[in-house]
């Protein structure tokens, strides 16, 4: 899908377009996936044709237009990845389409690069296959293993690495005479893991029966754990990472939103041995429970649930498990258009990885509508928290939304993650976001007057 290239549908009627077809299930998984609860909605959503007439002659984006649409009703599914490509900072909407074909073509060459690196230490990345056993032991010895290798199908014209490529890989590593470096050794002990846990992600759809979407998948994943080293993998990445790759055919482009998405997200897969990241937007939302219903979290204390760590997967994996895969990317781009910020392509590209939030530099927008609910709320109050989120408002909303329930059938902790599980599967999406709102507000006030 082009930038603002798209079907001109001809009507806001969006009721006879099938948005399942991409996210087909496997017949017998149809009992085990959650029901999908997402529903196009006219004159809300935003459509392709509304998403084409977003964009001047030469390409500007009137990002307000799109954000407004989006927070009312989603994106159909069919301009979905295009449309990601912005909410993730991909893309600057004041850029041109010329400004926007020539950054793409850089990206790509760059993922190219990265991807020769990568293929230099293990051949099997870009191949077409992907690893489901270890290939090298902790002292950075390499293990013979052919059966390591996941795909033994192929599409017509698939390139695969052949048992004679790969043992004269195996025989030149063992006559090197240098070391490896920690950092490979580390990133290699790292590939199976990714590859037993690619063959697990979203295993009940259609699209991961080919290997080739797997091995996709795979190297994406491998390739993003060698540049973050600080991180490298961790269990729940491939949950975030799948939604892209099934949105975005070019590899390269699927691999520049989840680098984007990461820079969001990295920060709670963050660990040493006395530390955990996502404890900081635990610590957030027992503030703001604490702030917004006193009573309630000290039943949450006194149930032993006062650390919030049934919160933990749902804020690591963003509600996948929680929701099926339309709803969970419909809840995603809802809560992307209410935090978006004008400013998220220039940080972005004047920093890596590593920067400090801090250390960015001050660029702004004043016409506020091109700021998202949330970030509008969060500028005009002047809250600085940069580990607050949306998502974090979403689990505090349901806990305030429910906490008659919490109170009176939550004796332990076990019936804390019940009773929530329970009452997110059945949520709609943008009730639930707007809830959310709700709660900030609260908390934002509350906070004001302490």
């Amino acid at each position: 899908m082009g930038f603002g290239g798209c079907l001109n549908w001809k009507s806001e009627d969006l009721s006879l377009i099938d948005t399942n077809s991409s996210y087909a299930v496997k017949p017998e998984h149809i009992g085990d996936v959650r029901k999908t609860r997402f529903k196009l909605r006219p004159g809300r959503t935003l459509s392709p044709r509304k998403w084409q007439s977003a964009f001047s002659e030469d390409g500007h984006l009137d990002i307000g237009l799109v954000l407004s649409r989006i927070q009312r009703g989603g994106v159909h599914p069919s301009i979905r990845g295009a449309v990601w490509e912005f909410l993730l900072g991909c893309y600057d909407p004041n850029s041109t389409y010329e400004d926007r074909n020539q950054l793409r073509q850089r990206k790509r060459e760059q993922y190219g690069i990265l991807m020769t690196e990568c293929q230099k230490m293990e051949p099997t990345i870009g191949s077409g296959r992907y690893i489901i056993k270890p290939v090298i032991t902790k002292d950075g010895q390499p293990i013979q293993d052919l059966s390591s290798q996941g795909g033994d199908t192929h599409e017509p014209g698939e390139t695969t690495v052949s048992s004679t490529e790969n043992s004269r890989h195996f025989e030149e590593t063992l006559a090197g005479t240098t070391p490896l470096e920690k950092t490979e050794v580390n990133w290699k002990r790292t590939l199976h893991q990714i590859g037993l846990d690619v063959v697990r992600t979203d295993r009940a759809l259609v699209f991961y029966e080919s290997e080739a979407n797997l091995a996709k998948l795979w190297t994406v994943l491998a390739i993003y754990a060698w540049i973050d080293k600080e991180i490298g993998y961790c269990q729940g990445m491939s949950d975030l990472c799948s939604p892209l790759v099934i949105l975005l055919e070019d590899e390269a482009d699927a691999f520049w939103c989840f680098e984007r998405m990461m820079r969001r997200l990295r920060g709670n897969f963050k660990s040493t041995t006395d530390f955990i990241g996502v404890r900081s937007q635990l610590s957030v939302l027992a503030k703001i429970i604490k702030t917004v219903d006193p009573k309630l979290h000290q039943h949450l204390e006194d149930v032993d649930g006062g650390e919030y760590l049934f919160a933990v997967r749902m804020l690591m994996a963003l509600f996948r498990r929680e929701f099926s895969i339309m709803d969970s990317m419909y809840l995603w781009e809802m809560m992307w258009a209410m935090e978006y910020k004008p400013n998220i392509f220039t940080l972005y590209e004047q920093s890596d990885l590593n920067t400090n939030k801090d250390a960015l530099p001050n660029v702004s927008d004043k016409k506020s509508k091109n700021y998202g609910k949330f970030a509008r709320k969060n500028m005009e109050i002047g809250d600085t928290d940069q580990e607050s989120s949306l998502a974090i408002f979403f689990v505090a909303s349901v806990l305030e939304l429910k906490n008659k329930q919490f109170m009176r059938e939550a004796k332990g902790l076990d019936d804390v993650v019940k009773i929530l599980n329970d009452i997110i599967g059945n949520l709609d999406v943008r009730k639930a976001c707007k809830k959310a709102l709700k709660v900030q507000t609260k908390y934002l006030r509350k906070k004001k007057e302490l």
